[in-house]
């Protein structure tokens, strides 16, 4: 299957609300077509180190942070296609590069060997992040339902509506389908926007009809902050009881 190995662009992220999505769809009639694939089921799986240092830096929002996933478009079958990708953000540039490999060679390449991918220069920089990164492997469960749409003018222009977008922190393999928890609540979806050069004024001027402005969002790293306020909340009484019995025994 032919694809993009090699991405750079400015991608924004926008939160809309029905009205909004529905109001904008229309809108883009005649500016904008979705493509062949409609709506699609993009499943992943994001790996980080046993401190999870990638999702942590992200949440910094430094000028410069990158990330690995695995990523199907829909639920992937034995002996299937899924792409491993590498993606960096420079100063608001975001670089993406992967290769396709088979389901079943994933765990070779993560754990830093060869699997004979034809295009050796990416399969060699995703194999030295591996060996970067110590321990790396498995952290999260991500998908979500996307309709992507280009420009009819400008085929380099794209915008994505992703909804329903699940995690889950175990059984973390791609094969295993599509369940868990949600993000954001029915109805709301994160929009994207992908250029290479500057917005076209006329979504610009949409958007600002609309109300919809840029919204700082990470599918990971929102799903990352759940989880971690959660055991930190489940983490409170058991700290408390400890507190109490100190103060007991150090009374008797």
């Amino acid at each position: 299957m032919a694809f993009q190995a090699v991405f750079k662009r400015v991608e924004r992220k926008y939160i809309l609300d029905e009205q909004q999505y529905t109001e904008l769809r229309k809108r883009l009639e005649g500016y904008m077509t979705v493509d062949k694939y409609g709506e699609t089921k993009i499943c992943n799986i994001y790996y980080d180190t046993p401190e999870h240092l990638l999702v942590r830096r992200s949440l910094e929002k430094p000028i410069y942070k990158e990330k690995l996933r695995v990523r199907s478009y829909g639920v992937p079958k034995p002996g299937e296609s899924v792409f491993v990708e590498v993606k960096k953000k420079f100063k608001g540039i975001v670089y993406k590069r992967r290769i396709s490999v088979k389901l079943d060679q994933v765990a070779e390449l993560i754990s830093g060997r060869s699997v004979g991918c034809k295009d050796t220069q990416i399969e060699n920089e995703l194999i030295y992040f591996m060996k970067f990164y110590k321990g790396i492997g498995p952290a999260m469960y991500l998908s979500y339902d996307r309709i992507a749409m280009f420009g009819n003018e400008d085929p380099e222009l794209r915008v994505t509506f992703d909804r329903n977008i699940t995690f889950r922190e175990n059984d973390l393999l791609l094969e295993s389908g599509s369940y868990g928890r949600t993000i954001l609540p029915d109805g709301v979806r994160v929009m994207e926007i992908k250029i290479t050069n500057a917005m076209p004024l006329w979504l610009a001027h949409m958007l600002d009809e609309l109300k919809i402005y840029p919204a700082s969002l990470s599918k990971y790293g929102s799903a990352y902050t759940i989880v971690t306020k959660e055991r930190i909340a489940a983490e409170k009484p058991e700290t408390t009881e400890v507190k109490n019995k100190e103060k007991v025994i150090s009374c008797a």
